[in-house]
């Protein structure tokens, strides 16, 4: 019997674990011998009456040894590739804090105790000024060599370069730099007699309108001239008004060519010139918030020194041709954003979607006393778009004449060209981007 149970426990010793007890092999010793024999309580360790076999130790050394499974656990990274938009530039991690965007703090107007407004300059404007004026310095702009101020024939008396800085700057009106600067070679090469007076007057208009056919809106602005030049020889004795009332008072000339051309041809800073430019930078700069030119040009004097009038408008308007662009500002390259001057800035350079639609549009001819309405052919607009402006250019080979409808508000007012095709430009933007 004990053989048999040492035989028995050899064949159980693999199959139970390793922290078996006693208990256990017994429990397997009594099943193995007779199912229908005598069974002892087990469940006190001293045993009890009942007979039970003896119970005999086994060695270490005769039961096989077990080693237990040594299990590595696989960790699993999962890396998800997030997709960016090519237009925006990824997020740099960094341990340190971010420095914060700078806060918009315009000018502000203060009552004082005897009851004047004054107003004060907005936080940070002098060193703003001061870092725009040396980064100027590295970029050459078009203005810089092709501005108004400087198409003038410097051979020429007086008198005949202030009327040619004045229709330079007539036809510079939403018509770009450099091709103003040809228009303007075009007419002192090719008028009979030179650029004068006396040469508007002989001209033909449909002979000026092919002279000065590759700028905006050159029929209107052939007309304006023209009608300019009468003007001058019968009420200004050949020679440009030297007052914002009398200069505001020619076809075509609003207040900003107007304040540009006192500065330009008479030397007197008579208020701020204020194009797109400077109305759209300092708005970003958050020196004020306002919806139009004339707007920004009053803020603008409310507080800037009077010796700065003259140059604001030379230097806003070459950082909006070379670096502050309408449409992708070049951000990472302005010493403003470096700095954190600015509130406007954007990271990385937002990159350009252009949309190119042609849309025709067609005018019935209505008669209008003698003169008939042309009618626009076609009309090509491209539309170019980024994370932060829309910009829609308008190009029209053949404009024709535009009829003009006096009604009670704008009767007895002189046209402007600054407005010219304004109402046109925001129904094809709206008619392109529903496209």
């Amino acid at each position: 019997m004990p053989r048999l149970l040492r035989q028995a426990a050899r064949v159980a010793a693999p199959l139970r674990p390793a922290t078996s007890s006693r208990l256990g092999l017994e429990c397997f010793s009594l099943n193995a011998t007779d199912s229908s024999g005598p069974q002892r309580d087990l469940s006190s360790p001293s045993g009890s009456e009942l007979s039970s076999p003896p119970y005999s130790p086994v060695s270490e050394d005769d039961v096989p040894s077990r080693k237990r499974k040594r299990t590595t656990a696989v960790i699993k990274t999962e890396v998800t590739e997030t997709r960016r938009s090519p237009r925006k530039a990824p997020k740099v991690e960094s341990s340190s804090t971010p420095a914060r965007k700078p806060r918009r703090q315009p000018a502000k107007q203060i009552k004082s105790e005897d009851g004047n407004i004054i107003v004060e300059p907005p936080a940070g404007w002098e060193e703003m000024y001061s870092v725009t004026t040396e980064l100027r310095k590295r970029h050459l702009a078009p203005v810089d060599t092709m501005g108004c101020e400087s198409l003038a024939e410097d051979h020429r008396p007086p008198l005949e370069r202030r009327l040619q800085t004045l229709v330079a700057l007539m036809l510079s009106s939403q018509t770009k730099d450099t091709v103003t600067a040809v228009a303007m070679k075009n007419l002192q090469q090719n008028l009979p007699g030179g650029f004068t007076l006396s040469s508007l007057l002989a001209i033909d208009q449909e002979d000026l309108n092919q002279l000065i056919s590759k700028v905006g809106f050159h029929n209107n602005k052939a007309r304006f001239i023209k009608q300019t030049a009468a003007i001058l020889q019968e009420r200004f004795a050949g020679d440009i008004p030297d007052t914002i009332e009398g200069l505001t008072s020619l076809p075509g000339v609003g207040p900003k060519m107007a304040y540009l051309t006192m500065s330009a041809a008479w030397g007197r800073d008579e208020g701020i010139g204020v194009d797109v430019h400077v109305h759209r930078i300092t708005n970003l700069w958050g020196w004020h918030k306002t919806s139009t030119p004339e707007q920004t040009r009053a803020a603008l004097e409310a507080w800037l020194p009077r010796e700065k009038w003259h140059d604001i408008n030379h230097l806003l308007v070459g950082l909006g041709q070379t670096i502050c662009l309408p449409i992708g500002r070049r951000c990472g390259e302005c010493d403003l954003s470096e700095r954190k001057l600015c509130p406007s800035a954007v990271a990385g350079s937002p990159a350009k979607r252009k949309v190119k639609r042609e849309i025709k549009v067609e005018i019935k001819e209505e008669p209008a006393g003698d003169d008939n309405v042309a009618p626009v052919a076609a009309l090509e607009a491209t539309q170019e778009t980024d994370d932060v402006a829309s910009v829609v250019q308008i190009k029209s080979e053949d404009l024709g004449e535009v009829e003009r409808v006096e009604t009670a508000a704008s009767a007895g007012r002189i046209p402007d060209i600054e407005g010219l095709g304004a109402g046109r430009a925001r129904r094809l933007a709206k008619a392109v981007s529903s496209l």
